[in-house]
């Protein structure tokens, strides 16, 4: 069964569609009129201005491995983050620490760590999951490459760009 919906009546002038048009041209010379005294600004000039300044702080950008005080990565490959992962963006190929090193408890260590930068969302959830605060979104919103290869950023590469946190770090404190 099919219902009828009855249009309304249009006055004459709203069938010109005259009112419509003159509204939008008006709200289009305003914007022009605001762009050719300077008060809005239409583009940013990219490459010489950055948002770095007027990034929030809950910004989440492209994910970073950290290594503490003594240069340690603080990774213990418990996988965590690469079982979280939605687009499975992090590859994690852990190694074992040798029974007769200092740290043997934390029984593993990340031989192999690599996260594709395009296959990643951003979504912070290898942070959130991460027990020994190993990984961190940094403030990065330029990640280029030239070919798929380069944006496939490994262990090396992303701890050079993580830096050093400060902080407690979990595994390596002798009480736990």
């Amino acid at each position: 069964m099919s219902i009828n919906v009855a249009r309304p009546k249009l006055t004459w002038s709203e069938r010109l569609y005259l009112p419509a048009i003159a509204a939008g041209m008006a709200i289009t010379l305003r914007h022009f009129k605001n762009m050719l005294f300077r008060r809005t600004k239409v583009t940013m000039e990219y490459p010489e201005e950055k948002w770095d300044s007027q990034l929030p702080e809950h910004y989440r950008g492209a994910p970073a491995l950290v290594k503490d005080e003594s240069g340690r990565i603080r990774c213990v490959a418990c996988q965590l983050c690469e079982f979280i992962c939605p687009p499975r963006a992090i590859k994690i190929e852990p190694g074992e620490i040798p029974a007769q090193d200092r740290f043997s408890k934390v029984e593993k260590y990340p031989r192999e760590f690599d996260i594709d930068m395009i296959r990643c969302i951003f979504c912070g959830m290898c942070e959130e999951v991460c027990p020994e605060q190993a990984i961190f979104l940094r403030k990065d919103y330029a990640i280029t490459g030239l070919t798929r290869a380069e944006m496939v950023h490994d262990k090396e590469k992303l701890l050079e760009i993580g830096g050093v946190m400060h902080g407690v770090v979990l595994k390596w404190n002798e009480k736990k």
